[in-house]
């Protein structure tokens, strides 16, 4: 996985505003008076703007969600869009933070998921 954008993103400095899941929840892609937002690790970022995360995308499944298992797994099963990773091998460990640094790189951060252990 490359980590470098292909062209540069200026990124606005990461928020800690503290986002609840049921607004979470709300910013899925669906509607357009919210943004899309994916959160990994506890941390949401603001995907607005890319198709891939729209209700008719291929990762249509993490928006709206701390879809941190399935990202790790590199699953797209809804089932596995949770956060809990933590009882996961090294090896899916490693494919999370490099997703984590991937969206980093990409993505605005908007802040942290309201009562968040999975970071």
């Amino acid at each position: 996985m490359s980590f470098e954008p292909k062209h540069k993103v200026e990124l606005d400095p990461p928020k800690d505003d503290i986002i609840s899941v049921e607004y979470l929840s709300k910013c899925d892609g669906t509607n357009p008076d919210y943004p899309t937002y994916v959160a990994i690790k506890g941390t949401v970022f603001d995907v607005t703007g890319n198709k891939a995360y729209g209700p008719e995308g291929s990762y249509k499944v993490f928006a709206g969600k701390d879809a941190s298992r399935a990202l790790a797994q590199s699953s797209l099963k809804p089932e596995e869009c949770r956060p809990e990773w933590e009882d996961l091998s090294d090896e899916h460990k490693k494919v999370l933070n490099d997703w984590y640094t991937y969206f980093s790189k990409r993505y605005n951060i908007k802040g942290k998921v309201e009562g968040a252990t999975n970071m």
